[in-house]
């Protein structure tokens, strides 16, 4: 059984960037792939081949329409078969499509960058939705991509294991769009009215000590792993290959960082391998 994963993505998002990452991995990569080509390279890879591990960037963003129905025929077979979708902020692709100067492949004397990343967005939305994991690229450098496909695809995961991660953020630097379950923790005190707590993370004793010293936090948590006792079993009985769990407070310092990393010790306690990621806890906290 070989692993295929197929890349689609706006244009922009990292999708080449992704393909190098992999193939520095060990994947058998081809890029700009045809969607009508795709079944018959499934099928060479089957038939006495070597590759284990196939990853097809699919091409222009007329030719990722056509994945939908291509998932749905290689899914029927044996192999595994995952769909990666890079995204990003439109104000973000515009910026590297002026740094690069490129154009783009939708864009012509009538519309323009902007008006063309929008057009795109909503033709790949069906695309999009038929995706194991997206990958918002618009805050990460090229390492933190490299670093971040590299713990997602490096193989040290079990074939039929989900892969959890766990992040927590900062609502007044915006919503993470690449995640699955959202829960909003403001209702917890704020360390950060505490001059001796506001310096410090939710990964100092002392700021754990608060946030779990509230009757409520513990609530909230006892309601939180009951779902997940349920949720996780039925995600994985679906054949979904990750879960993203994303936990915000205001600023992303203090009271996500300490329920995110309460999550991942009771998933690591209960068989999972969780990773955890803190977004912005190294961003700037003024502007309480």
């Amino acid at each position: 059984m070989a692993d295929i994963l197929l890349i689609a993505g706006l244009s922009g998002a990292g999708r080449s960037l992704a393909a190098d990452d992999l193939e520095d991995l060990g994947w058998f990569v081809v890029d700009n792939m045809p969607t009508e080509l795709i079944d018959k390279v499934v099928e060479i890879a089957s038939v006495g081949s070597k590759l284990s591990k196939l990853a097809l960037v699919v091409g222009t963003p007329t030719a990722q329409l056509g994945v939908v129905e291509v998932l749905k025929n290689l899914r029927k077979g044996t192999h595994k078969i995952r769909l990666l979708y890079l995204d990003a902020t439109t104000a973000e692709l515009v910026k590297r499509y002026g740094a690069t100067r490129r154009k783009h492949p939708l864009a012509n004397e009538n519309l323009g960058v902007e008006q063309a990343i929008a057009q795109e967005r909503v033709m790949l939305e069906p695309v999009k939705g038929e995706a194991d994991l997206v990958i918002d690229t618009s805050n990460l450098t090229v390492h933190q991509l490299k670093t971040k496909i590299g713990e997602l695809f490096s193989g040290d995961q079990q074939v039929d294991t989900m892969q959890v991660s766990v992040v927590s953020f900062g609502y007044k630097h915006g919503l993470p769009t690449d995640v699955d379950l959202v829960f909003d923790v403001r209702f917890l005190p704020n360390p950060h009215w505490d001059e001796k707590l506001r310096p410090l993370t939710g990964r100092d004793a002392a700021v754990v000590d608060y946030v779990m010293s509230q009757e409520l936090s513990h609530k909230f948590l006892a309601v939180l792993f009951n779902m997940l006792r349920v949720l996780l079993p039925a995600y994985k009985a679906e054949g979904k290959s990750y879960l993203t769990i994303a936990i915000g407070c205001t600023g992303g310092h203090h009271r996500s960082v300490v329920i995110a990393e309460q999550i991942s010790d009771w998933l690591t306690e209960n068989g999972q391998q969780p990773r955890v990621t803190h977004r912005d806890i190294l961003r700037d906290d003024s502007g309480h």
